[in-house]
């Protein structure tokens, strides 16, 4: 489905964070991994790869959760603890930003999934590629292109 029109509006559940995503997605994932099925409470993480540069905060500030160390920044509404968007240490140049805490995510689908060694075995995402862990890096170049001839 085509990218809706910037900015993208987006928030934690009770409203005290908002952010804006001022440029297009890279990519969409979903994360099978037991990690982002604890943090989620669900059968896998939905993300939108949005460059660096692309996520401002409009009101509120969030917190680091998660496991709270390594190289993952995990940002949480300290107020209702929803998890909105995760850092990287040291930076890749891209934020994952949940889709579903998107004002309107109706657009979202995965392209990609990792993790697949770890889903469950009835969760299906639909997505284009699959990964058993995540990709290797020499093969992120030919993934973001293959995104962007997608949309």
């Amino acid at each position: 489905m085509p990218q809706p029109a910037l900015p993208w509006d987006a928030g934690c559940r009770c409203g005290a964070v908002r952010f804006r995503i001022t440029k297009p997605a890279l990519m969409t994932v979903a994360c099978h991994c037991t990690g982002c099925q604890k943090m989620t409470g669900s059968a896998f993480s939905t993300s939108i790869m949005v460059p660096a540069d692309a996520v401002d905060i409009v009101s509120g500030k969030t917190v680091r959760g998660g496991a709270g160390e390594g190289m993952l920044h995990h940002q949480h509404c300290d107020a209702c603890k929803s998890w909105l968007f995760t850092r990287f240490e040291p930076d890749p140049g891209f934020i994952n930003v949940r889709a579903t805490v998107l004002d309107d995510a109706r657009w979202y689908a995965p392209f990609a999934e990792t993790y697949t060694s770890e889903a469950l075995p009835w969760a299906e995402t639909g997505a284009i590629v699959s990964f058993e862990r995540f990709p290797a890096p020499e093969e992120h170049g030919k993934l973001l292109a293959d995104f962007a001839a997608r949309v």
